[in-house]
């Protein structure tokens, strides 16, 4: 657990120090600092975000998220992440039809809240955090790394 402490310590410690600009949620808005806000109001999120993202994780990683977000219609939203460009937004509503209602009742207990505000957060929170994952416009051949690989990767944000 010494990792995810440190993890969580730098994500409360930087979201206390730096506040979102541009209020709100600041995960399409605010950047990186946004994203820390969101993090910090409610930590369990990054250990649903990295599950959803390692390799190692229940959605298989962002290979296994690219495949659902395709099936579903909506691998441009994604891929928008990824790329250099403009992020495009997801909402609540399609991020549970990518992910499925049984999966995304299952990140809303892990995060204590109901379904529709869980799958709000994420909503929130994953463009900004892909698109920062993914600095080169690419998603890596062998994906993000496993979960410890995550949190090493999300300490180094946090630190700057």
């Amino acid at each position: 657990m010494g990792l995810l402490d440190s993890v969580l310590g730098a994500v409360l410690n930087n979201g206390q120090q730096q506040q979102p600009q541009g209020g709100g949620l600041g995960g399409l808005g605010g950047g990186l600092g946004g994203i820390i806000g969101m993090l910090a109001s409610n930590p369990q999120l990054i250990q649903v975000v990295t599950g959803m993202l390692s390799n190692n994780g229940e959605h298989g990683g962002l290979g296994g998220l690219t495949d659902k977000f395709q099936q579903a219609g909506l691998g441009d939203v994604l891929g928008s992440w990824i790329g250099g460009g403009q992020n495009q937004p997801i909402s609540g509503d399609q991020l549970t039809n990518v992910l499925g209602s049984d999966a995304l009742g299952g990140i809303a207990a892990k995060l204590g809240l109901d379904p529709s505000d869980a799958a709000g957060q994420l909503a929130q929170v994953l463009p900004g955090l892909v698109d920062h994952l993914t600095p080169n416009g690419q998603a890596p051949a062998s994906g993000l790394g496993d979960s410890s690989d995550l949190f090493g990767m999300l300490g180094g944000f946090l630190q700057k």
